[in-house]
């Protein structure tokens, strides 16, 4: 992954609205939901959610496959792990044991 990639994912997911659909997607694995149960679970209009489930389609965050008349979405979970990679790649000027002293750390209040 390249920063060219990385910042419409990342602009994408600045949208609330489009958060809450991706991590729902997440938490539903790979069996993903069609558009209805993802608009009936975040209580998001139909209208609003065609137009975030685009975006993130656009992103590539989210795969859609017809199934008949409805629509099912899954996240791209591959994709966010790339992100991930692509965040943490020079973790710790390429030392990334230090990586796991630095989760450890306690936070400060």
């Amino acid at each position: 992954m390249d920063k060219l990639l990385a910042i419409p994912i990342f602009e994408s997911l600045a949208s609330g609205v489009r958060l809450d659909i991706y991590r729902l997607l997440v938490k539903t694995g790979p069996q993903g939901l069609v558009a209805g149960e993802i608009g009936a679970a975040l209580e998001v209009p139909p209208t609003n959610l065609s137009f975030h489930l685009k975006a993130l389609a656009h992103a590539q965050l989210v795969s859609v496959v017809q199934e008949g008349r409805y629509q099912r979405y899954r996240a791209n979970l591959a994709l966010m792990q790339d992100l991930i990679a692509y965040l943490t790649a020079e973790c710790c000027a390429g030392h990334p044991e230090q990586c796991a002293e630095i989760r450890l750390a306690p936070v400060c209040a």
